[in-house]
């Protein structure tokens, strides 16, 4: 009987040990914290510090989620789902969005009726001015200005 009821404890030990662990995960993921790339142009690395590979480039107001901090480097994650590292100078609390279908229109007015002012590909990125319902008056880097509709935004 007793090592019946030890094996029982033991299983149960290990249950609410997996709970846990999927509950701290799934919490660490909801925590990300949206931030931007605050200067014209910032390296991405393959680890926390400049001795690590540098994989790309992303431009200003570029959005990213922080998933993890070591030191002063975040590692993130971008709206393709791409992970890597960039320095903590390098971003800022901005609010931005990304453009994340093919040829946008990007309108004078919040809604279709507006004529369209631009058009941008997928993956620019933009400073949130303000929103209207489903439409956010968008900038870009270059200072054109403009509205697009929410869904067609990450």
């Amino acid at each position: 009987m007793y090592p019946a009821t030890t094996s029982r404890r033991f299983t149960a030990m290990i249950i609410c040990l997996m709970v846990f662990t999927m509950l701290a995960a799934a919490t660490a993921a909801a925590e990300a914290r949206r931030m931007a790339v605050s200067v014209d142009v910032a390296n991405t690395r393959s680890g926390p510090g400049t001795q690590h590979e540098k994989l790309w480039q992303m431009e200003l107001y570029t959005p990213l989620d922080v998933l993890e901090t070591q030191g002063d480097w975040y590692f993130f994650e971008d709206f393709e789902g791409t992970r890597a590292w960039i320095h903590k100078d390098l971003v800022a609390d901005i609010k931005t969005v990304i453009t994340k279908k093919g040829v946008i229109n990007i309108r004078t007015g919040p809604g279709t009726s507006n004529d369209v002012a631009f058009q941008a590909e997928k993956g620019v990125p933009f400073k949130v001015l303000e929103e209207k319902g489903d439409w956010i008056h968008i900038q870009h880097a270059d200072g054109e200005k403009g509205w697009i509709y929410s869904g067609l935004v990450w």
